[in-house]
């Protein structure tokens, strides 16, 4: 389960640096729509959580995994001193509510790419001027072989 909590504190900050640092250099992925709202959307949990004065569902969930053991495995412990601060609990409000400002806010200055349903089977969806925009494209259509026909006729001979 810490490897769980890692991972989407990873991703939150991730996001906090590679979205501006991408728009930048003009990276295609801090663009991408699904990942721009799953980010949002786990930075909402977080601050809503914070808001609320309850632990993150994560840590709760670790918690009860793990047993409060007393004797806590040296990496564990070292992780754990890492991402749990003895903080007040309006500190981490204030903090998650800041960075949530922060990620609406490079919602609105660097917006995602708009969601693009492509129809199934991978036809074409009949739009002018979709070509070159990061869709799959279709390979043209080879050539077909031109029809068959019989044996040439013996040398000498007309049809």
């Amino acid at each position: 389960m810490l490897a769980v909590h890692l991972a989407v504190i990873a991703f939150n900050v991730f996001g906090l640096f590679a979205i501006p640092l991408g728009a930048w250099r003009g990276w295609s992925f801090v663009r991408a729509p699904t990942w721009r709202w799953l980010h949002l959307a786990s930075f909402a949990v977080v601050a809503a959580q914070a808001v609320a004065g309850r632990a993150c569902f994560l840590t709760v969930w670790q918690d009860a995994l793990t047993g409060h053991a007393e004797s806590t495995p040296l990496v564990m412990a070292w992780v754990n001193h890492l991402i749990f601060w003895p903080l007040p609990a309006w500190v981490f409000a204030a903090l998650y509510l800041a960075l949530f400002a922060y990620v609406l806010a490079l919602l609105r200055l660097i917006p995602p790419r708009p969601f693009r349903l492509s129809p199934p089977f991978g036809g074409s969806t009949g739009e002018a001027g979709e070509e070159g925009r990061g869709e799959a494209r279709r390979r043209p259509s080879p050539t077909p072989p031109p029809p068959l026909r019989g044996p040439p006729p013996p040398a000498g001979e007309e049809k």
